[in-house]
């Protein structure tokens, strides 16, 4: 006697935010589909387990780890979601006691980041770039980590630290500067002083030239579970953008709050072309991104509601 079988269930790893909770504790059901949320706490190894074993159906993504690793053509789709978002010109930070140093003075510096492929340091290296005429190559980069994507080598003007934090590579005169991401900022960063005066505002005029708020943190699937299921990807990005609709209340109107958006938008599409163009100019990648190749693939996503 013949039967079906159960689909297997899609495996989903998501950082633990008030609008992924609702999918995570079941608030918010998947229609037709056993979705099971794996633990990873801190996020980044599950990020270098994604783009190195394809260890999940659906993963949260930063946006750097992305575009590296589809430069490097690891077989993972972009589905059109922001989970984490912010402006960055508060990341760039020195010592209080030191003394004072500008943005433009970094140039034949050395500044620590967690890894050249971090987001947040391609972000500020971007704003550095465009807006003080410090290009990636002028300074070196000290890193504690390695990035994420295996097929990645990172350029001469990176070099590895046996430091296990980046605060600590400030705190012993290693380097001038620190690049710390917005939970960073909070704890090994407390107290650290941003290099751009008024770092607010900075972040909030780019954000207004760019028609965009910078996305720390996307979403993928795998490319073998879109073509085989595209219906279950399509269930449980409907319950996805569910939840975040029912949670924006828990936001607020700072960049943060509004970069935190399911579907394609002017903003998403601004927010990669404008990360691939900084990612190119950083040697992250060595291609063009082609934003419409991205979208193309998901663009059934959207299709019921036009």
């Amino acid at each position: 006697m013949s039967g079906t079988h159960p689909a297997a269930p899609l495996t989903v790893l998501l950082g633990d935010y008030p609008h992924t909770r609702p999918l995570r504790d079941g608030t918010v059901p998947v229609d037709g589909v056993d979705c099971r949320y794996p633990e990873s706490s801190p996020l980044p190894p599950a990020f270098a387990r994604m783009v190195r074993e394809l260890a999940y159906d659906i993963c949260e993504l930063p946006m750097a780890t992305y575009l590296m690793a589809r430069d490097a053509g690891v077989p993972v789709t972009l589905l059109p979601a922001v989970l984490v978002g912010s402006t960055h010109h508060r990341s760039l930070t020195r010592l209080p006691g030191a003394p004072e140093l500008a943005p433009g003075d970094l140039a034949g510096r050395r500044v620590g980041v967690r890894a050249y492929g971090q987001t947040t340091g391609l972000w500020v290296r971007g704003w550095l770039q465009e807006e003080y005429g410090v290009m990636s190559s002028d300074v070196t980069w000290v890193t504690t980590e390695d990035v994420h994507v295996a097929q990645y080598a990172n350029p001469p003007y990176v070099e590895r630290s046996r430091a296990d934090r980046v605060g600590d590579l400030l705190r012993s005169g290693d380097v001038s500067a620190a690049v710390l991401g917005p939970k960073a900022i909070g704890g090994q960063g407390a107290g650290l002083v941003p290099l751009v005066a008024d770092a607010e505002s900075a972040g909030l005029a780019w954000a207004e030239r760019h028609g965009t708020v910078p996305a720390n943190h996307l979403l993928v699937v795998r490319d073998d579970v879109l073509r085989t299921r595209p219906d279950a990807v399509l269930a449980f990005f409907r319950a996805l953008r569910t939840s975040i609709a029912e949670t924006a209340g828990e936001r607020d109107d700072s960049p943060a709050g509004r970069a935190v958006a399911a579907g394609w938008s002017t903003s998403l599409t601004n927010c990669l072309e404008i990360a691939g163009r900084y990612a190119q100019e950083q040697a992250l990648i060595g291609e063009p991104v082609n934003v419409a190749a991205i979208e193309k693939p998901t663009a059934f996503l959207e299709e019921e509601r036009r």
